[in-house]
């Protein structure tokens, strides 16, 4: 931690207490107090082998930090393998009820919307070389999850050649995604902080692309339907995304890529949790059941 911190312009002695952040599934994050006050994360990289789209992960996340504007970290030092950043104030929304969840539902769409004034100039992972349409990059995407699955011996509830074809037969739908917007992609509860009644922060960047805004709410509304709460304060910002019929396809497909990732990455991180593994496969199983309806 010490090296880190030094390449950050940090004294390491300067750091009064230091300790783990439990509850990520990836990297390592450990949460520092120094003795000016300063409150600060420092995630570390594994060195364990991942997906394919599993490397570069913090510097990505520091690009997205540098170019987003909303309640996210600052970053302070970022180098191989590591990304040292202010700690955003509040608690994860995960696990927790609260009193007026359609308003902070409506305040979180709104701040996603300031999310994708962010675009680019190319589809695809940052950390990755860019394509120049949505469709390339999509597939791209897709192809090299499957291509995971076989390599760790993942079982697939259907044919990983069915779903890449399912995929390539939605080519005319992905291509109307003309504009690169940044992706944060993992807004789930528990990467949105609420405190003193507010939505007040947006962590864990690192799973961010270039692509479809649409793709954002496959995490805003993990294993649910898409609230009008959300989308109603997202529009009332000025959100790029639209919700019509082929956007609503749109998501479809990309629920099927996160469910894919989520049920693959398991066999590299070692995760042996049978009932999640068939949750999320039945997840899967279902989405692409939904798709083949739809074409």
């Amino acid at each position: 931690m010490d090296g880190e911190l030094i390449a950050s312009g940090i004294d390491p002695a300067s750091v009064v207490t230091a300790g783990e952040i439990g509850g990520g599934t990836y990297n390592t994050a450990v949460r520092l107090r120094l003795a000016d006050g300063r409150r600060l994360v420092l995630k570390i990289a594994p060195t364990a082998p991942g997906l394919a789209h599993e490397h570069d992960l913090l510097a990505t996340e520091a690009e997205y930090y540098r170019l987003v504007p909303g309640p996210l970290p600052s970053v302070v030092g970022a180098g191989p393998g590591f990304l040292l950043m202010t700690e955003v104030p509040g608690v994860p929304w995960h696990g927790r009820e609260v009193a007026d969840r359609p308003r902070l539902r409506r305040e979180l769409g709104g701040i996603v919307a300031g999310l994708h004034k962010v675009t680019g100039e190319g589809f695809g992972y940052p950390q990755d070389p860019l394509h120049p349409t949505w469709p390339a990059a999509f597939t791209a995407m897709v192809d090299a999850v499957l291509a995971g699955a076989v390599r760790y011996g993942v079982r697939l509830p259907r044919p990983a050649a069915e779903i890449a074809h399912l995929v390539r037969r939605h080519e005319p739908l992905l291509a109307l995604v003309a504009t690169p917007v940044l992706v944060h992609f993992d807004l789930w509860d528990g990467n949105i902080l609420l405190d003193d009644g507010r939505v007040s922060g947006i962590i864990d960047a690192e799973r961010a692309f270039w692509g479809d805004p649409v793709a954002e709410f496959v995490s805003l509304t993990l294993f649910r339907d898409l609230d009008t709460d959300l989308v109603a304060g997202y529009r009332a910002a000025g959100g790029p995304a639209r919700f019509d019929a082929p956007a609503r396809r749109r998501l479809a497909l990309y629920r099927v890529y996160l469910d894919l990732i989520m049920l693959v990455e398991m066999a590299p991180r070692k995760d042996g949790d049978a009932d999640r593994a068939r949750f999320v496969a039945e997840h899967l199983g279902r989405d692409i059941d939904a798709l083949h309806r739809a074409v």
